[in-house]
Formats: C-alpha cells, sequence, structure tokens
C-alpha cells in the first residue's frame, strides 16, 4: 500500500513510500466508534462559560413586594422569584459542569487507525520528505501548499513542531500543525488534504502499527 510521495521542495518523489497496512488499511467495522472519539474530542476541549444567576445571585428583590394577605393577589415573598420577569434562573448552568467525555487508549487508538484508512481510501494521504521552514517565511509554506494543490483544510502531520515550523504555519488559516503522537480523530476526519513527514509516518506506525 503506497501514498504519493513528495519531496520538500513539493515534487514528484522517484519512489512512493509504503503505508503501514495495520494503520492506514484496517477494516472500518465500527462507526460509532469514530463518532464517540469525534464528540470526545470536541467534550474535552470544550470550555464552560456559561453562567447564570439563581434568585439568590440576583440583586434586588429584598423587600415583600406586597402583605401577605387581603390583596387578593397570590403571596410572594421576593421580586427575584423564578417566575418573575428579571428574577433568577432555575437549573441554570453554574460554571461548575463537567461536559468531558473518557474513551479507552485502546479505543481511541483503533479510532484513529479507522479515520487514517478512511482517508487513505478517499485519496487524501500523502507524504513529504520534511517541511522545511529554515527561512522563517509564511509565504514559502503556502507556496509549497500551491504546488501540491492544498488550498483547503490541509493537516500537516510533523514528527516534531519546531518554532519554526509553527511559525510559518500559525497565520495560514486553512492550516493545522500537528504532531505525530497528538494525532486525533477530529483532525484526521475534518482534513482535506493529510500531509505527513516521513520521521512522523515513522512514529504513527510505532506508535499505532500491530496490535497496540
Amino acid at each position: 500500500m503506497s501514498a504519493p510521495t513528495f519531496t520538500k521542495a513539493g515534487t514528484k518523489a522517484t519512489s512512493a513510500v509504503t503505508l503501514d497496512s495495520t494503520v492506514f488499511g484496517v477494516e472500518v467495522k465500527n462507526h460509532q466508534l469514530l463518532k464517540d472519539a469525534y464528540v470526545a474530542y470536541l467534550a474535552n476541549g470544550r470550555r464552560n462559560l456559561a453562567v447564570t444567576k439563581t434568585r439568590g445571585l440576583v440583586s434586588g428583590g429584598g423587600k415583600k413586594p406586597w402583605k401577605q394577605k387581603g390583596t387578593g393577589r397570590a403571596r410572594f415573598g421576593s421580586s427575584r422569584v423564578p417566575i418573575w420577569r428579571g428574577g433568577g434562573i432555575t437549573f441554570g448552568p453554574t460554571g461548575n459542569e463537567n461536559y468531558s467525555k473518557i474513551i479507552s487508549v485502546k479505543a481511541k487508538r483503533t479510532a484513529i487507525r479507522q479515520a487514517l484508512s478512511i482517508a487513505n481510501t478517499e485519496k487524501k494521504v500523502s507524504v513529504i520528505e520534511t517541511f522545511d521552514a529554515k527561512d522563517n517565511k509564511t509565504k514559502s509554506m503556502v507556496a509549497l501548499l500551491d504546488k501540491l494543490g492544498a488550498n483547503r483544510n490541509v493537516l500537516l502531520v510533523a514528527d516534531n513542531k519546531t518554532p519554526e515550523l509553527v511559525k510559518v504555519t500559525r497565520n495560514i488559516p486553512y492550516v493545522k500543525l500537528v504532531q505525530a503522537k497528538y494525532l486525533n480523530v477530529y483532525d484526521v476526519m475534518n482534513a482535506n488534504h493529510i500531509f505527513i513527514a516521513k520521521k512522523a509516518l515513522d512514529e504513527i506506525s510505532l506508535w499505532l502499527g500491530g496490535s497496540k
């Protein structure tokens, strides 16, 4: 099983790299596992920002609106009860909710193998010799991607996220750089083009290959 292989200049390599069939060629039997891993990634990155005030936190309402008896109206002790406009919120988010989801290491690795296999079947996976970022120029990376025909939802998988590589990719809106050992289902499933450095490919095979 081979993949399109390119040099660091973006030209076609003379020989194609062989992909590990235990990582990029597995049969996808459990689509629910893919969904669970995808949702878990989003849930675990969710910031808990929503907070509402209960009746005890809303300002005002200390005085009883009217006397208990004799008015013909319902009895109320505060104008900040939840059923009044401007009152507190019942059962609203407090900021302490835990939205994280747990998936076992084995299940997570299986899901990543399946995602990579789907991407490879759809001809999204390519191998590149290395990502050359020595000139520290974003336009050089943009030119390389244009040469590779990648201009939408590009995932670059490197063996090491060097400061130079981070610098030349962080301002390209359609590019995401990820280190091989932090590869995840969400990034793989959302990418239209996946370029894996040769050294990163070795790390992925070592990490996900076989029956791990």
